[in-house]
């Protein structure tokens, strides 16, 4: 807008000048093409301009005081031999007796082939800002002070501002063709231009409104963007009120270039502007702006114009297709993991702002099919300062994560490949080779993170769903709170309500070093764990059931799923309650084991499928994807195991040793070939479990070579037995209770 006012007051000297400069010639009543260097010499003293005139004057004298400028250009007394304006021509004809009246009646105002230069230099001084300054006197600096002896005194009060009678415009027409306005930046490089500029309008008078009609062809540098603009209304001011009104106002065009990737965007924007530098503030109302198929109505007001602008209003988007709309702007969205997001958004709220600032507040969205309602704000352009508070009502993350690529599909179909293969070898469970421990990776390479924009991220934001789908987990009344600053992301808390159990979670990602740090505790109460163990492929059934209780403490570093886990490290603890083993009947297995110890044939039907537990727990220390579990002890009917391990998180597989401790068949009819005498009471039984995580205790086999070891302990046991009985039989009460024992026991040995 200064630039503008320079512009115009710019337009209004020329005008001047050359009034003044015909009214010369007029007082010698000669061609003023004769008095050129007159024209020049009074523009260097009143108008403190460099005037060159190439072409003729032509004029006219009453009852119209008519004028023609054809070829002239205007440079300050700066720098006199680069313009800064230069015209093609200009004619305008004004009534002489008004002018008396200091009213300034013209018929039509005609401007050909006007140009404008503007430049910044590197020190950031525009050339404009000397137009009108005379150069500096010698001695200037030597002047005596207003007041010195020897100086006269005007002591004559100055009239008040206002006091005389403002110069009354009566313009039939302005007609403004292909004018050009260039701006360069020397400092930035950046330059911009508005080429072909064509200006109409109807009659010009104070207070009634004048019918508008400009267009232009813009384009800037950096980066390369070019335009095409119109711009039509009615045009209302009053220059003692400082009211300016653009009633009827409608802007269009069409806009393309580098940062829209070829693509071509159509523009339009109406309403009513008002203006009132009295008051300091400024308003469009009734407004309507569409972008291709975007289309928002709504209205802006600005105050305190004369200090730091404050910005109010409120603006409605219909309903549109994001992502389309953002193709057609050259900004296409990533591809997501649902291709049918981003199809719906609609946006309802009231915004107010400074000139570093933006707030959406009473915010409603509905995006697909989510609604959220709160506030969104950038709180200072220049840090990127984003401030979110929002609430919805349902929204399934999921649909919104990146799509994988290729690699991590193939990857993913390559381990299922593996895991059928397995699962198919080990269908008869229990009589088949112990599995082969899996070999395919589990995890993506893809990138996770946006590194670079995360490190300029500057984040507040409280989020609250009604319910939520985060890797294909429900989660009923979520709650998450994050801050985000130089590089330093902290998750403060993520919590909410999981298949009728709870959760929380906290971490930090730490993306300042070269490769990001992630930190996250977790705690996991009652929830199914089935739930988190879910499969791909033909068979989703999970290896085991129950409610699980974790808490963890774990670091990874990396930006992909495969160097997360190849690098997660940590502690963790877990405990499965009323649970089962699916699809796998490990008593049965057990009860076999007897049987072979017993040296006979189970003689009933193989029982149910499953193997319920009332409690497996234990502790994981994690080391570079490795989880070692020392400690894995179960609660089964009639077993009670003992075991220790590996996890292998980098291909989801185990490898454990189990100890069951039988306590036998307790049904009321027990199958006769799996009873436990008195002697197998207590007696570990070893089992081996080693293959994909997916297959759970199928992938568990008898350890013949242990089972061999508990059959020699049991004959041993047996051999004990007999030779204790003998002894009892011979030497019955002949000797004493002590030296039986001291007998028995070398047998022991």
């Amino acid at each position: 807008m200064k630039a503008f006012g320079k512009i115009l007051g710019l337009g209004l000297l020329g005008l001047l000048l050359i009034i003044v400069a015909l009214g010369f010639a007029l007082t010698h009543l000669f061609d003023p093409n004769d008095y050129k260097d007159e024209i020049r010499q009074l523009a260097r003293d009143k108008g403190h301009v460099e005037l060159t005139l190439n072409g003729d004057i032509g004029w006219s004298l009453f009852p119209w005081l008519g004028l023609e400028l054809h070829d002239a250009s205007i440079a300050t007394l700066n720098n006199p031999k680069v313009p800064f304006a230069d015209l093609q021509m200009l004619g305008l004809s004004v009534r002489v007796l008004p002018l008396l009246r200091r009213e300034v009646q013209m018929s039509d105002v005609r401007v050909e082939g006007l140009n404008l230069t503007l430049t910044r230099d590197a020190s950031g001084h525009g050339n404009w800002e000397d137009i009108g300054k005379p150069l500096p006197g010698p001695n200037v600096a030597s002047a005596p002070p207003a007041g010195t002896p020897g100086e006269p005194v005007d002591n004559a009060p100055s009239k008040p501002e206002g006091s005389e009678r403002s110069v009354k415009l009566d313009i039939d027409s302005l007609t403004v063709n292909n004018a050009r306005v260039l701006y360069t930046d020397e400092k930035t490089a950046q330059s911009y231009t508005a080429e072909s500029i064509q200006l109409s309008t109807g009659a010009v008078h104070e207070g009634v409104n004048i019918p508008l009609k400009a267009s232009a062809f813009i384009s800037a540098s950096q980066p390369n963007m070019k335009a095409r603009t119109e711009l039509t209304g009615e045009l209302r001011f009053d220059r003692k009120l400082k009211r300016y009104n653009l009633e009827d106002m409608r802007l269009s065009g069409e806009t393309s270039g580098e940062p829209l990737a070829g693509k071509t965007v159509t523009y339009a924007a109406q309403g009513q502007v008002l203006v009132d530098l009295a008051a300091n503030v400024a308003s469009w109302s009734s407004l309507k702006v569409s972008a291709n198929q975007l289309r928002a109505l709504g209205e802006l007001n600005l105050r305190d114009l004369d200090k730091q602008p404050q910005l109010s209003g409120a603006l409605s988007i219909a309903q549109f297709d994001l992502r389309t709309f953002l193709e057609g702007v050259g900004q296409p969205l990533p591809a997501t993991a649902d291709a049918n997001v981003f199809k719906k958004l609609e946006l309802v709220t009231r915004l107010e702002g400074t000139p570093n600032s933006l707030a959406l507040e009473d915010l409603a969205v509905k995006l697909d099919d989510s609604s959220f309602s709160g506030r969104v704000a950038v709180a200072d352009f220049a840090k990127q300062a984003l401030r979110v508070s929002l609430k919805a009502d349902t929204f399934d993350a999921d649909r919104y994560l990146p799509a994988k690529s290729d690699q991590a599909k193939g990857a993913t179909a390559a381990r299922q490949a593996e895991v059928q293969q397995q699962e198919a070898a080990v269908a008869g469970a229990g009589t088949t080779q112990l599995p082969d421990a899996p070999t395919k990776q589990a995890w993506s390479t893809d990138k996770l993170l946006p590194v670079e924009r995360l490190r300029t991220l500057d984040l507040q934001a409280e989020l609250a769903f009604g319910a939520l789908v985060l890797d294909k987990l429900p989660i009923s009344d979520a709650q998450l709170s994050a801050t985000g600053q130089n590089g330093l992301l902290a998750l403060k808390t993520l919590r909410g309500g999981l298949y009728n159990g709870t959760f929380e979670a906290k971490g930090t990602v730490d993306v300042r070093p070269a490769v990001p740090q992630i930190g996250v505790n977790t705690k996991i109460n009652r929830v199914p764990v089935e739930h988190f163990i879910k499969r791909d492929g033909p068979d989703k059934t999970p290896p085991v059931k129950g409610l699980l209780t974790l808490n963890s403490d774990l670091t990874a570093t990396g930006n992909s799923q495969k160097a997360l886990v190849d690098t997660l490290n940590g502690t963790a603890s877990f405990t499965i309650n009323d649970g089962v083993l699916v699809n796998a009947n490990l008593e049965q297995q057990l009860c076999q084991a007897i049987a072979t110890l017993n040296r006979k044939q189970l003689s009933g039907e193989q029982r149910g499928k499953d193997t319920p537990f009332q409690e497996l727990r234990g502790s994981l220390v994690i080391r570079n994807g490795v989880a070692s579990n020392p400690d894995l002890k179960a609660r089964i009917p009639g077993l009670t195991v003992n075991g220790n391990g590996d996890l292998d998180l980098r291909v989801l597989g185990m490898d454990y040793n189990v100890g069951i401790v039988v306590e036998g068949d307790q049904r009321a009819m027990p199958d006769p070939a799996c009873q436990v005498n008195e002697r197998y009471v207590g007696v570990e039984v070893p089992l081996r479990c080693r293959g994909p995580l997916e297959l759970g205790a199928k992938a568990c086999r008898l350890d013949k070579d242990g089972l061999g070891k508990v059959a020699a302990t049991l004959a041993g046991n047996r051999l004990k037995d007999k030779i204790d009985e003998k002894l009892e039989e011979k030497l019955g009460d002949k000797v004493s209770p002590e030296l039986k024992d001291a007998l028995k026991g070398l047998f022991k040995r």
